[in-house]
């Protein structure tokens, strides 16, 4: 990752995500971000694309802007607690031709903290017919840190991303109930990869033959080859990188009566190019025992970034109850694997003759998603208004669950209320949720090869159990969520 001292890369890291491994569990599928506006929020989101209540709408449906006069402005944040640990786990270590040795270690602890969301959007009517807009958002997010002595820490330890989209819009509209939009955005995302490197497999042969040099029998051999792995210091593979890249978002809304409108949305998919360097520390220097070195090759990771499209519709029941209802699909199955790949030839790390190489593999092959949502308001006053909202939110990991990503089904569960002031123009927004999950993502983590992701690597002739990550993981999470609103 490039060390940035701008305002961006600030702001960036402002902008501090939540979830990748179990966090993945707040998320809205994959690595989306629920948590984008008070005001949605109160309703689980439901009919975003059809409810213009603010500026916020920049993100939700750029057509939207055709129905807010003047100048507006929405503020605010949200803060997402999540609680996300293994309850059972062990870990094989790759040890080819020989009876496993078992990592030894801890469950890792709960791997995820609490995380501050902050956004700002703002829209300004140019004429009767054409509004612009403009948003600061975090879409996208994963942060998990696992005990440095987890028994899984093979396969993972840090896993993080953040991203923050800045979002140009502009609406046009007929007058006669039929407003279309369209905005672009501006996504920078960096994102962090750690492990431990586990060297068992060439440990264990060296310390097998020096003790049978010294005169030990096969059985006190293996005891201390055994003992050897146990005592090693592993290295630490670090991968850092970063990236800008582009979506574009078109809306439409159209009012079908004076009670009743509806909204679709849809978003293009990108893939994100992460460039950095990955750095493996305390590796042994071959042939000087005790001594190690540190490695360093310039690397990119891809990052493949959804289609998305959101349909939502809008009903006012009555002068002070409304109904709102809304569904989003994701293309998901973009991202097939989680990739290193070197940018240099004869690297410290891969020493391959050609940039290209991969340096290491994970299989994700996720699934297309569907979120549906159901939400309600009821203006109790001329001034407060409550919310109420659930949403089912599909998970798009499926055969492939990981260390990194262990995610589960979700039920989300919000409420929300609004407070306006109709003769000042601020309107202020608060929002509480819980995620309640379908079940505890139980699962086995194996090495796969890259050019047949299906297959369990061969690490030696007649090895049919390679190393492995076996987990079953505990989920849970609330968020909160607060914003201000002002028209002028």
């Amino acid at each position: 990752m490039h060390h940035r001292s701008s305002m961006l890369a600030r702001a960036v890291r402002f902008a501090t995500l939540a979830a990748l491994a179990a966090p993945a569990s707040t998320l809205a599928g994959g690595f989306s971000l629920n948590e984008q506006s008070a005001s949605a929020m109160g309703t689980a989101n439901a009919g975003a694309a059809a409810n213009p209540e603010n500026a916020t709408t920049v993100l939700f449906n750029p057509a939207g802007m055709s129905q807010l006069s003047g100048t507006n402005i929405s503020f605010g944040a949200a803060v997402l607690d999540i609680d996300a640990e293994a309850k059972e786990a062990e870990a094989r270590r790759n040890l080819p031709g020989q009876s496993p040795i078992m990592a030894d270690g801890s469950l890792g602890g709960d791997i995820a903290g609490p995380a501050v969301l902050p956004n700002f959007y703002m829209t300004h009517e140019v004429n009767e017919s054409i509004d612009v807009g403009f948003g600061i958002h975090a879409p996208y997010g994963l942060a998990a840190d696992y005990d440095d002595d987890f028994v899984g820490r093979f396969f993972a330890d840090e896993t993080e991303l953040t991203a923050i989209a800045f979002t140009p819009s502009i609406s046009v509209n007929n007058g006669n109930g039929l407003s279309m939009g369209a905005g672009i955005n501006l996504i920078y995302a960096e994102g962090r990869l750690t492990r431990y490197q586990d060297l068992a497999a060439q440990v264990y042969p060296n310390a097998f033959a020096a003790a049978i040099g010294q005169g030990a029998s096969p059985a006190q051999a293996d005891r201390a080859a055994r003992q050897a792995v146990s005592g090693y210091q592993d290295p630490y593979a670090d991968i850092e990188g970063d990236d800008i890249g582009a979506t574009f978002r078109v809306g439409f809304l159209y009012e079908l009566s004076d009670k009743t409108q509806i909204g679709l949305s849809a978003q293009t998919g990108t893939e994100l190019d992460l460039k950095g360097n990955a750095t493996i520390s305390d590796f042994p220097v071959p042939g000087v025992p005790g001594q190690t070195t540190t490695l360093s090759e310039k690397v990119r990771v891809p990052l493949a970034i959804p289609e998305s499209a959101t349909f939502g519709i809008r009903h006012n029941l009555s002068n002070q109850v409304t109904l709102l209802a809304g569904a989003t699909y994701a293309k998901w199955s973009r991202f097939e694997e989680l990739d290193i790949v070197s940018r240099e030839a004869n690297g410290q790390i891969t020493a391959a003759p050609q940039e290209g190489a991969i340096l290491s593999h994970v299989t994700e092959k996720w699934q297309n998603t569907w979120q549906f949502n159901l939400g309600g308001i009821w203006q109790a006053t001329p001034e407060w208004a409550l919310k109420a909202g659930y949403a089912w939110d599909e998970s798009p990991v499926d055969e492939y669950l990981t260390a990194r990503i262990p995610s589960s089904d979700r039920h989300w569960l919000t409420l929300g209320a609004q407070w306006k002031d109709a003769q000042s123009g601020w309107t202020l927004d608060a929002a509480v949720g819980t995620l309640l999950f379908t079940d505890d993502p139980a699962f086995t983590e194996r090495n796969y090869q890259h050019s047949n992701p299906d297959e369990v690597a061969d690490l030696a002739p007649g090895v049919e159990d390679p190393s492995y990550f076996k987990g079953k993981y505990e989920l849970s999470a609330w968020s909160a969520s607060i914003e201000v609103s002002k028209s002028f």
